[in-house]
């Protein structure tokens, strides 16, 4: 059976005040979702958790490539 409930959606403690632009974030079995937190009925995308480990990891090592 599907789990039905809603997604419980997180701001980084990051974030700064309100009205700033920055992502939430939440958590399910199997992927992590990020959205706009300024359009939350809007779109999101669904990522593993591996790949958000290696992700927020590279965040914080400052080694993303520059595109």
């Amino acid at each position: 059976m599907a789990d039905k409930r809603q997604p419980e959606w997180f701001k980084s403690s990051y974030s700064g005040t309100p009205n700033n632009e920055c992502v939430e974030c939440a958590s399910t079995l199997h992927h992590v979702l990020v959205r706009d937190s300024k359009d939350p009925e809007g779109p999101h995308f669904s990522i593993s958790p591996q790949a958000w480990g290696q992700f927020t990891k590279a965040l914080r090592a400052n080694t993303l490539p520059v595109l």
